[in-house]
């Protein structure tokens, strides 16, 4: 150890240096693997039951995308339980959590040396490291008095970091180890990512009603959760209100309640949204979907903080925060008159914009690892890897369909080949990925928007007419879901996929253009 005690001495000036969190992290890995001479390791936070990467070297990047169920890995239960240093034996039948997730080794899947480093804080588990090798004696001659004086540098590092986050946050509610709760946890490092999480942190703590815009299939609703359980009601209930969803018989009763006998079929009193999200939160999502009427209500119910049940003249008061998303341009509709101006400045106190997955860089590959490791539990599969040529088709596929895309591309393709292999390691390849409905010559692009309109010949205008950009907006929507109508044969959940809408939204745009 003595000949190591110059690398050892770096590691504790890192993780004390005012290096980013991550950087940090990047370069306790880095001088492991200079030490230890390992093919890969990792640094894994617990949260809940669950281990999550926080930096990896040597592993496929997709790894920081996973969540690893501790549960499900036999051998990340044996580190999380053990309390001391755990040596596997290199024939040891437990699989390994990164078996095919080291590249560059060709057709070599399976690691024969690992060692787990449990990071413990007063005999308080917060994380563990992995090290992995290809030798099956590469660790032999480490002793476990040098890898316990890592695990003590590592565990010291991590509780800093995460002692520093909670100052960040400035709450004493959460537990020193979750920054928030697994299940609405976002995915992400890029830029674009990493401001939105900075608004979302801004606004949650205030009562301010905040209006989530975006793509369908970006993650709106994911946002709201992530608003309500980093604000001071995450005691209270978080309530949810499809406005695309109500008929418009009902609606006034969903959001406000009635009273026994205000209409046919009333059979007794019922609380409305408003009163079951009282001192909590409630969600308006697809918001831009009701009617005039039921806008001048719910304007009512901002303004003043009362409403009234239906058939009941007396007002309740309730203290409900508003969090409302849309997919569509409001201020658009505003200026066409399907949404009350006053409304929308209600509404949008603080707006905040989810990027499209085509503007989150590599976070398409974090989010494809979390969703193979996801469906990975669900099909009981050993482990689910990508091959290099998949893993490019996904970061330069647009992905109109976004995240919610993703995911169900991931599945399906998950699902494929696991039925057409008897390996319990399936390999995704991009022949999988395009048997799940990925097809590029019918995603509208630029290259697709060219071939319907060659030389503008498709156009419903001629270049020396005057146009009315949203008549001509209209009428090219028109023709490209007519034509790819027709190329998946008269199918709209097909169509809806192959222009990465979500079915419904196509079956209400397909009504207001005349063509249902």
């Amino acid at each position: 150890m003595a000949e190591r005690l110059p690398q050892w001495l770096s590691i504790t000036k890192d993780l004390n240096s005012g290096l980013s969190r991550d950087n940090r992290f990047d370069r306790l890995l880095a001088t492991i693997r200079q030490v230890v001479n390992c093919d890969a390791s990792a640094l894994l936070l617990l949260q809940g039951q669950q281990f999550t990467p926080l930096a990896i070297n040597g592993l496929a990047e997709e790894v920081l995308g996973r969540r690893f169920e501790i549960d499900a890995h036999p051998r990340l239960q044996a580190i999380a339980r053990a309390g001391d240093i755990v040596r596997f034996p290199a024939d040891s039948d437990l699989a390994d959590p990164y078996d095919g997730l080291i590249p560059n080794h060709g057709q070599q899947l399976h690691v024969h040396s690992c060692i787990g480093l449990p990071l413990l804080i007063d005999d308080q588990l917060i994380g563990a490291i992995t090290i992995d090798a290809f030798a099956p004696d590469q660790f032999d001659n480490i002793p476990n008095d040098e890898l316990r004086f890592i695990s003590a540098l590592a565990a010291s590092g991590l509780h800093t970091a995460l002692l520093l986050d909670k100052l960040e946050q400035q709450t004493e509610r959460e537990p020193l180890t979750v920054r928030h709760s697994m299940k609405h946890e976002m995915i992400g490092k890029s830029a674009a990512m990493q401001s939105l999480q900075a608004q979302i942190d801004a606004v949650a703590s205030t009562d301010l009603t905040v209006l989530i815009m975006g793509e369908t299939g970006v993650g709106k609703e994911l946002v709201a959760s992530a608003i309500h359980h980093r604000s001071k009601r995450v005691d209270k209930a978080l309530v949810y209100l499809n406005c695309a969803a109500l008929p418009e018989s009902v609606a006034e009763s969903e959001l406000f309640g009635h009273v026994k006998g205000a209409f046919t079929g009333a059979i007794s009193h019922r609380k409305g949204k408003f009163e079951q999200a009282n001192n909590g939160t409630l969600f308006l999502d697809e918001v831009g979907e009701l009617s005039l009427a039921l806008q001048a209500k719910l304007l009512r119910a901002l303004q003043y903080g009362d409403i009234q049940r239906v058939g009941d003249d007396r007002t309740i008061l309730v203290n409900t925060r508003i969090v409302a998303a849309t997919n569509r341009n409001m201020q658009a509709e505003v200026m066409a008159g399907r949404f009350r101006a006053d409304l929308y400045h209600r509404l949008s106190v603080f707006p905040v914009f989810v990027p499209p997955l085509r503007d989150r860089n590599n976070d398409v590959v974090l989010l494809a690892g979390f969703f193979a490791e996801r469906i990975r539990q669900k099909l009981n599969i050993k482990s689910i890897r990508f091959e290099r040529q998949t893993i490019d088709n996904l970061k330069h596929y647009p992905w109109p369909g976004n995240v919610r895309e993703l995911e169900h591309v991931i599945s399906r393709a998950a699902v494929l080949a696991n039925a057409s292999s008897a390996d319990v390691n399936i390999l995704l390849t991009p022949h999988h990925l395009s048997l799940s409905g990925i097809d590029n010559s019918h995603a509208p692009t630029v290259n697709a928007l060219q071939q319907l309109a060659p030389d503008h010949a498709g156009l419903p205008w001629s270049s020396t007419e005057e146009c009315n950009l949203k008549q001509a907006t209209a009428s090219f929507q028109k023709q490209l879901i007519l034509q790819c109508y027709e190329d998946n044969q008269h199918n709209w959940a097909a169509t809806a996929r192959a222009l990465g809408m979500d079915t419904g939204n196509l079956h209400r745009l397909a009504k207001r253009l005349a063509i249902k």
